[in-house]
């Protein structure tokens, strides 16, 4: 395969925090526990979790490997120079530059004449490709983002072509392994001290010709479709809130895995509730009576049953009420319910009321605003 750029820029054991000499299990060791701290399941929306998931999985995805490992060692035990008598360097084959590719291999490219960007040959890199991800938004009742649910998410995107089940080839027909670079998708060119990677311009990289393309995809292996995607949501996420769904975005090229679905979530407000990280919050109203004097209230929760909640005497409107474990449950525990609670002032009163008012006034003796006279 050809030397990839960051391989010169990257220490991939000191990503995955082991030796240069560490055996494979202790490398996959390293990896499991790395990615199991920053996998973006148990960090969701945290983007420097999931770049950090990224960064491990690309140096195990190599020192995983026991054929990547060796060529990356030798990379970088020779550096990116080593071909103009560096340590290792010189004679045909030493390693691969894929002209193609961004950075050093365009560098070498355009001194020895070669195209880069806009020289001969196509241009993509050889090997499989990633698919791209794609985006979709999903609207959630307050109650379904607070509980979890799996749905269903319908979409129109690049997926594998229904016709062809992705071969590319017309049905009755199967793609043939390119006989110019023997399926490898790229063709070596020896240039004294270098060799230098190209994709293939036969296949284009694909490492398999089609003779008769799909009359679908015409070739593509892609077509642009309707297509049903099953989604599990989960409980406690909020507005606007991305989910990343593995492998559901486009597919891949040349045998390369398909991106990831991202959905955003939109959440729409409750006429009862709102939320607090995972506490829940409402408004609950009572009479002067009940403030005044205290007593046991009937409140609402997210999840059906009522419960009860004291009221100490001299409850001022406005106050705030915790309510344990009412709240979002999520696989990190229970959030509270926060009631706050809105003394209600009649309107109108009948007489026997206006009487007690009055009454009550009148023994009153002491005014909340005594303490402005003073100022």
């Amino acid at each position: 395969m050809a030397a990839q750029r960051e391989w010169f820029e990257k220490d991939y054991y000191k990503i995955l925090g082991v030796a240069g000499d560490a055996d494979p299990k202790a490398i996959t060791k390293a990896y499991r526990k790395l990615a199991r701290e920053s996998h973006p399941d148990t960090h969701p929306g945290d983007n420097k979790a999931e770049e950090r998931f990224k960064e491990v999985s690309a140096a195990y995805d190599v020192v995983g490997d026991e054929t990547k490992r060796k060529e990356y060692d030798e990379v970088r035990r020779v550096g990116p120079m080593g071909g103009f008598g560096g340590p290792g360097g010189g004679g045909p084959g030493g390693f691969n530059f894929n002209v193609g590719a961004d950075g050093m291999g365009d560098l070498l490219g355009q001194m020895f004449g070669r195209g880069g960007r806009g020289g001969r040959g196509p241009s993509a890199s050889a090997g499989p490709q990633r698919g791209a991800d794609v985006e979709a938004t999903l609207t959630l009742e307050f109650a379904d983002a607070a509980k979890g649910l799996t749905t269903t998410l319908h979409l129109t995107s690049d997926a594998q072509c229904s016709t062809c089940n992705g071969s590319g080839a017309k049905a009755g027909t199967l793609p043939r392994t390119c006989s110019q670079c023997g399926g490898r998708g790229a063709v070596d060119d020896n240039q004294g001290l270098f060799s230098f990677s190209q994709p293939c311009r036969v296949c284009g990289g694909g490492g398999v010709v089609i003779d008769q393309p799909c009359t679908t995809c015409r070739g593509s292996r892609v077509e642009h479709r309707p297509r049903e995607v099953q989604a599990r949501i989960p409980a406690g996420v909020s507005d606007r809130q991305k989910i990343r769904l593995r492998g559901r975005g486009a597919p891949g090229r040349h045998g390369g895995p398909a991106g990831d679905l991202i959905v955003e979530c939109h959440v729409t407000p409750h006429p009862l509730f709102g939320r607090n990280g995972h506490d829940l919050t409402t408004r609950v109203v009572i009479t002067f009576a009940e403030a005044a004097l205290g007593g046991e209230i009937d409140v609402p929760t997210l999840d059906g049953p009522r419960v009860t909640l004291r009221l100490r005497p001299g409850t001022q409107s406005g106050s705030r009420h915790r309510v344990k474990g009412k709240g979002l449950v999520t696989a990190k525990g229970a959030g509270d319910l926060i009631v706050t609670t809105d003394v209600h002032v009649p309107t109108t009163l009948t007489d026997d009321q206006r009487a007690a008012v009055e009454a009550f006034a009148a023994a009153t003796t002491v005014s909340p605003r005594d303490e402005l006279r003073g100022a």
